[in-house]
């Protein structure tokens, strides 16, 4: 297979063996072809292209995908860093061993996902993936290899790993393990992995941990800066990577906090955070109001953190995270209950356009989306829920809406009933009663409104779950919509209640417990 090499050898990877021979990196493998391992190993192929890039899995379909023209995840501008160097430096393959054998570093990128039982349920990872590559690692490898940790993975994660290593190592075979967690964000992943922030590259601080660290330093440097490359050892960098979003998480769940304040005092939390956001200080990243942050990193990374501590013996610490998690729940609650509220205290029966399902823009990740969690609330209460979104698939949103929880199953049944995939979103708001945006998609800012007005049963409510309407407000009410959104008031309602406390409309309501 012609190879295509674009730097002279000065620019040869390498790092030394317990043996002290210095060994090329020019083979790097891959284990995971999820939302991490395939974006990342895309880029690095395209931006080391004397370096063969092989990613493995054990999904077939999904390994058929990656070689496709339809990749199995979307992300702007991943198709054409794919098209640009699969079969020339990068494959994707299912051929696990094979591309173990033959690497000279191994990236660990399987699902880290938060155990639903045992010790630990609802908060702690589960590292059982992470261990079944290690054991298979030490199994096929031979001669020096770097294992490289890019999955999200609790603290001394590292250290389970080289345990394994170390009770299995033959006499011909020598690893070094390493961290080197991922930061980018889904939407902007190409953008993220080309002009990073920082990489963060944690390991031994012995001799040979130090040189495992430069070669895979020496691979970043082909296209990041030097100064934007951090070394650090390996339990700082696996902390760094769990605070980062901890801290980022803790942004969103404050704002949200102040967002229903602002409903109740008539202020406007868009407002409140343009003004804190221009303290230097403090900064405006992360200060948007929503129904709650959600993909694959924010919640399980938080209560990762929240086990920790407490496995750590520091109650105190763990509750103040806790309460990150507690916040974002009641904000999803909150929103529920005011589409309940408003749509005169029922909506058994009624037709629900919700309009977005991935949790957030330019992604079709679903994991931890608020969608899922306002569609179950209202699925409780008998709606009627018909579904578009531009990027997910039907089967993943009914798989979504059906998957058990570590504290209660949802009927398939039932489900099906209540749920309706649409393609379209004008069809999705025929005769409904109320339309329900949940993800900030750009074209849900440029539907024809008055036509859907037309069609939908009236009084039309529209609840407004990202602020993406904010400029179309006056237009929407010129129409005839009752325009509910998140951290302001937009119109005097009345609530359908027995009591005169206008305040009651703004609590969220106790939601039946109909079990799906």
């Amino acid at each position: 297979m012609k190879k295509c090499v674009c730097r002279p050898p000065s620019y040869m990877i390498v790092f030394s063996s317990s043996r002290g021979r210095m060994m090329e990196v020019r083979r790097i493998c891959c284990i995971g072809a999820g939302y991490v391992g395939g974006p990342t190993c895309s880029v690095i192929a395209q931006m080391c292209p004397e370096v063969t890039v092989t990613v493995v899995d054990v999904n077939e379909d999904r390994i058929r995908a990656w070689n496709s023209d339809s990749l199995p995840i979307f992300e702007l501008g991943l198709q054409e860093v794919v098209d640009s160097c699969r079969g020339v430096n990068l494959f994707f393959s299912t051929d696990i061993d094979e591309a173990i054998k033959n690497a000279d570093l191994v990236f660990i990128s399987v699902n880290t996902p938060t155990k639903t039982f045992g010790i630990g349920k609802g908060r702690a990872a589960d590292l059982k993936y992470i261990e079944a590559c290690a054991r298979r690692i030490a199994d096929v490898s031979s001669g020096c290899k770097i294992v490289v940790e890019k999955s999200t993975v609790p603290v001394r994660a590292a250290e389970s790993i080289r345990r394994i290593f170390n009770a299995n190592t033959k006499s011909s075979l020598s690893f070094q393990v390493l961290s080197n967690p991922e930061f980018l964000a889904e939407g902007t992943a190409i953008t993220d992995l080309k002009n990073p922030d920082r990489v963060l590259i944690g390991g031994d601080e012995t001799p040979e941990g130090q040189h495992a660290i430069q070669a895979l330093r020496s691979i970043y440097e082909h296209w990041v800066p030097k100064n934007k490359i951090i070394t650090t050892n390996t339990w700082s960098s696996e902390l760094s990577k769990l605070a980062a979003n901890a801290f980022l998480a803790q942004r969103i769940s404050s704002i949200n906090s102040i967002s229903a304040l602002c409903e109740v005092t008539g202020a406007d939390v868009e407002e409140v955070a343009h003004a804190i956001g221009t303290d230097q200080r403090i900064g405006s990243r992360f200060l948007k109001a929503s129904v709650g942050f959600g993909g694959s990193c924010f919640q399980k990374d938080v209560l990762n953190l929240v086990y920790l501590c407490e496995a750590l013996n520091l109650p105190e610490v763990a509750r103040y995270w806790q309460q990150v998690i507690e916040i974002n729940d009641y904000q999803r609650k909150r929103f529920s209950s005011r589409i309940i509220n408003c749509l005169f205290n029922t909506v058994t029966d009624k037709k629900i356009a919700l309009l977005g399902f991935a949790f957030k823009k330019n992604t079709g990740d679903t994991r931890e989306s608020s969608s899922i969690y306002i569609s179950r609330y209202l699925l409780e209460e008998g709606a009627c829920l018909h579904i578009y979104d531009p990027k997910v698939k039907a089967e993943q949103i009914m798989q979504d809406l059906t998957k058990p929880t570590p504290s209660e199953r949802h009927d398939t049944a039932t489900v099906s009933r209540l749920v309706t995939i649409v393609t379209d979103p004008y069809k999705a708001c025929e005769n409904a009663h109320a339309i329900v945006i949940c993800t900030e998609w750009d074209m849900f800012t440029e539907l024809d409104y008055e036509r859907i007005h037309k069609a939908m049963l009236k009084p039309a409510f529209i609840f407004d779950g990202r602020r993406i309407l904010d400029s179309l407000h006056d237009q929407l009410q010129h129409i005839g919509f009752q325009v509910e959104t998140i951290g302001k008031r937009v119109n005097q309602r009345t609530p359908f209640t027995t009591s005169g406390d206008r305040s009651e409309m703004d609590q969220p309501q106790p939601l039946k417990k109909n079990k799906l």
